[in-house]
């Protein structure tokens, strides 16, 4: 399965994280040592369910790797624009390509296990889409400073994953909604709005049900369609505001800190004693007795002299 990649947003001086990226790339913003981006395709490289990496927005001449085979789209001005480019690419690298990844740049904490937990829990089913969420509660308890808004409904409070599954038709049919959709994909009653008046009270009075949602807005869009629930927040922790940067350096750069093994410290060769054992000297001793005995053997008689004559 491939994974398209949108990476082209550009902050513009009005943007809180303008500051963090002065006119490049939003993916390219660095984030405890490395682009925001890349922590996304080491994610998708080591994951063993993708098979092209495809990123709209950026330049093959960026510095960016991935084990897996990438391809580079170029911004078509619109998020929509970029998934339908990015999707038409996936069908050229292969006609029988029926789903695709839909990948955030902006969420540096993905790992590959939920990659491929996500791919394995949708292909469980063949719908048109697969929409992630992920509650308030598994939300801050991962990241209790994340600050993220929470769509109310009566059984969960919840808010949107941003790493998504869908079927390559999808690119092609219900594009006016979804371009509506999208482009208010930041506000739940906006969204729940387009998608109808009844669904919006429901929203605003906590009367409905995720399931519930779902339902009336597959019927509305005319899809199959299915909410995967997330147990992982970090396919929800996407970066928007600058809290939510300095939030994932921290925690990116603790990871990086307990993965990388300590250096155990050189053992300094034992030093050589000058005493010697208990035994030793003993066996010098004995030797140097020996040695004096053999002498005073070998020492020829004293001659007698005149005095000891008379005697």
């Amino acid at each position: 399965m491939d994974a398209i990649v949108l990476a082209g947003g550009i902050p513009q001086p009005e943007d809180p994280l303008y500051a963090y990226s002065k006119g490049d790339s939003k993916a390219m913003i660095d984030v405890a040592g490395k682009p925001m981006i890349q922590w996304v395709l080491d994610a998708l490289g080591d994951s063993k369910h993708v098979t092209n990496v495809i990123v709209t927005g950026l330049s093959p001449k960026t510095d960016i790797t991935c084990k897996k085979t990438m391809h580079f789209v170029s911004n078509q001005g619109r998020m929509l624009s970029n998934i339908v480019a990015g999707v038409n690419r996936s069908i050229e690298l292969d006609k029988k390509s029926k789903y695709v990844l839909i990948v955030s740049a902006d969420i540096p904490a993905l790992k590959p296990e939920m990659v491929d937990w996500l791919v394995e829990t949708s292909m469980q089913t063949k719908d048109d889409l697969y929409y992630g969420v992920c509650s308030r509660e598994v939300m801050e308890k991962r990241f209790p400073d994340s600050k993220r808004t929470y769509t109310k409904l009566k059984d969960v409070e919840l808010c949107g994953a941003d790493i998504n599954l869908t079927h390559v038709r999808m690119a092609t049919e219900h594009l006016d909604m979804w371009e509506r959709l999208i482009g208010n994909r930041k506000s739940p009653l906006n969204q729940a709005s387009i998608i109808g008046l009844g669904a919006l009270l429901q929203v605003l009075t906590r009367s409905i049900t995720l399931d519930d949602l779902v339902k009336k807005v597959c019927a509305r869009i005319g899809i199959n369609g299915r909410a995967v629930i997330w147990q992982h927040a970090e396919a929800c922790m996407d970066v928007d505001k600058p809290h939510q940067l300095e939030l994932l350096r921290s925690d990116l750069a603790k990871q990086q800190k307990k993965a990388t093994p300590k250096k155990s410290p050189k053992k300094k060769p034992p030093l050589k004693s000058t005493a010697r054992s208990s035994s030793g000297v003993k066996k010098v001793a004995a030797f140097a007795a020996a040695r004096t005995i053999a002498k005073k053997k070998a020492k020829p008689a004293a001659k007698p002299t005149a005095k000891s004559k008379k005697k």
